[in-house]
């Protein structure tokens, strides 16, 4: 899997903020203060977010003109980051961008050094039908069997469908705890957080200890006691 397998798997815009947000929200939910997934202001913008603390990370920054995304797998064998802390982008990935997005390329939460570290990068403006990446990327050769996904794209793979039996198996592995699926259910559709939601999915947690930050989030919350 490649940027260019990914184009065709994203759904639209109000989809993909949705499912972001849903995202969100059950990390927050899950109250270790180091959120695999989270949502927030990103200036005037929204974005999206992803870190699994090993140096991975995508951001999905949801802008007037559209939607951009920046993708690094530290892992990959085209990662701008090298040991003699240079950063070069791997030819061709950011070609072909338009201007809307053109200030994401200097982001400096984007940047080490002169240039943007990425391994992939996306976009879709408002008014396009579809989500776009660069024209003619070569990508390396593939390193083994496990190595499934060059560019590291296989990171959005849980926003192209609907997100419950992914997070919920996700998240079952990596706090090794068990999953509620009818309460992943209920925020993956966005139906209101009630109280009874979050503490099936976290006994030790409550609504009224993250309705602050879901309402930041933008996801609804129930108007009725509990």
């Amino acid at each position: 899997m490649n940027v260019y397998d990914m184009v065709g798997r994203l759904p639209s815009i109000p989809v993909l903020r949705d499912r972001c947000r849903a995202l969100a929200v059950l990390e927050l939910i899950q109250g270790t203060g180091f959120e695999y997934y989270s949502y927030t202001a990103w200036g005037d913008d929204e974005a999206a977010l992803m870190s699994n603390g090993s140096g991975d990370e995508y951001t999905i920054v949801f802008g007037e003109a559209g939607v951009f995304i920046r993708l690094f797998d530290h892992e990959s064998a085209m990662s701008s980051h090298t040991a003699d802390d240079e950063a070069e982008l791997w030819p061709r990935l950011t070609a072909g961008l338009p201007p809307d997005f053109a200030e994401h390329l200097t982001e400096p939460a984007f940047r080490h050094g002169a240039d943007m570290i990425a391994t992939a990068v996306l976009w879709r403006r408002t008014t396009d039908d579809r989500w776009h990446a660069a024209a003619g990327i070569t990508f390396p050769p593939s390193r083994g069997l496990y190595d499934i996904s060059p560019d590291g794209t296989d990171r959005l793979s849980i926003l192209c469908d609907e997100i419950t039996d992914e997070y919920a198996d996700f998240a079952g592995d990596y706090y090794e705890t068990g999953i509620d699926r009818a309460a992943v259910k209920h925020v993956a559709a966005l139906r209101p957080l009630t109280d009874d939601v979050v503490r099936a999915l976290n006994p030790e947690s409550s609504l009224a200890a993250i309705r602050t930050e879901v309402a930041t989030i933008g996801y609804p919350i129930t108007t009725a006691a509990g």
